[in-house]
């Protein structure tokens, strides 16, 4: 089973975070929630209060097959400015390991480097901060062991290509049928 860990920081955008746990659950990865605030509760961009399953103080990511980034504003400065969160991210990157950010999240991966000769997306405005990254504008985008989407309304998507990312395409397609993702999409 696939182990993923999410981190949460006050100002996260609330989709953007539960839709990629809602998603990957269903799956049967494990993913894990993890506050940066000090204790497990944390107060959403758009004021709904989540309590995480763990501080990034108690979790050992060293299991880690991926580490995920949520968007939203402050958050995502927020998890910019975390030193852990940082250190986290640049240390599974280095191994080889699976990261992904969403929306204004990208910019904590420019900042470190890891966009360096990447494709990369993220919310319009944030291009300038994927340091090195060649910007697609898609609704998310892969490159290699790197997933990065362009906003909330990308969370499905997003999702789902991170459970075919982690070797998980059979539940991902059957979540997009059971989901009603498919009808969404060829009814539109």
């Amino acid at each position: 089973m696939a182990k993923v860990y999410e981190f949460i920081a006050n100002g996260s955008e609330e989709i953007e975070a539960l839709t990629v746990v809602d998603v990957l659950r269903r799956a049967g990865v494990d993913i894990i929630t993890v506050s940066i605030t000090g204790s497990r509760e944390v107060t959403m961009s758009h004021g709904v209060i989540m309590l995480c399953d763990t501080t990034i103080e108690e979790a050992d990511l060293s299991d880690a097959d991926m580490l995920l980034l949520p968007g939203g504003l402050p958050g995502a400065t927020n998890l910019n400015d975390h030193e852990g969160v940082r250190h986290a991210m640049l240390q599974q990157w280095q191994k080889g390991g699976k990261v992904g950010a969403i929306c204004a999240a990208p910019l904590v991966l420019g900042g470190l480097g890891i966009l360096e000769g990447k494709r990369a997306t993220c919310y319009p405005g944030f291009e300038d901060q994927m340091t090195g990254a060649t910007y697609t504008a898609d609704i998310y985008t892969v490159d290699g062991n790197i997933i990065t989407g362009c906003g909330p309304a990308a969370t499905l998507p997003y999702s789902y290509a991170i459970l075919d990312m982690l070797g998980y395409g059979e539940q991902a397609t059957a979540l997009r049928e059971g989901m009603m993702f498919n009808k969404l999409i060829h009814n539109s």
